[in-house]
C-alpha cells in the first residue's frame, strides 16, 4: 500500500513509523523539514510539496 501523510506531529509520526515497520511504502510532507528528513532516515519518501 502506497500512503502519504501532510503533518508529522504528535499522531502523524507514530502512525508513519507504524506504516514503515509494516512494510507500506509512506510519503511525507511537514511544514518544518526536520520532521521530513528524521522520517527519510526511517524511509519514508519526502514530499516537496503537499
Amino acid at each position: 500500500m502506497e500512503v502519504g501523510f501532510i503533518g508529522l506531529g504528535k499522531m502523524g509520526r507514530p502512525m508513519t513509523l507504524r506504516l514503515l515497520a509494516a512494510g507500506h511504502t509512506v510519503h511525507v510532507f511537514n511544514r518544518s523539514r526536520g520532521a521530513v528528513d528524521a522520517l527519510a532516515k526511517e524511509g519514508a519518501t519526502p514530499a516537496d510539496s503537499a
